[in-house]
């Protein structure tokens, strides 16, 4: 699966994160259809105080990753997460069109 840039330092700073010592949980981007904002394969870094970097969706999905996430961090496990907008919720928001995206959660050991 390519990363972009973005995504790289999404990794390298989930490294170093981890490497001092913090609880890192990190989002993937597994799945999408129709619209969606970022594509397969973006990631977002959540740290144990609730620091995060790179993106996989924005707005409210994003905050609902982080809580996933950070979740994770005290369970222990690991997370298959779906959100969708169907056309007619699209329309009704401003957006041109529905669509799906998956986003595995993990704890980082």
């Amino acid at each position: 699966m390519a990363t972009s840039d973005l995504d790289g330092d999404v990794l390298a700073e989930a490294l170093a994160w981890q490497q001092a010592g913090h609880q890192v949980a990190l989002a993937t981007v597994t799945h999408t259809w129709g619209s969606s904002p970022r594509p397969v394969g973006s990631q977002l870094a959540v740290r144990g105080d609730s620091t995060f970097r790179g993106s996989v969706s924005g707005g409210c999905i994003e905050g609902a990753v982080i809580q996933e996430a950070l979740a994770s961090l005290k369970d222990g496990k690991t997370r298959n997460l779906e959100f969708s907008v169907s056309n007619e919720q699209a329309w009704e928001v401003g957006l041109t069109c529905g669509g799906t995206v998956q986003v595995f959660v993990e704890p980082v050991a």
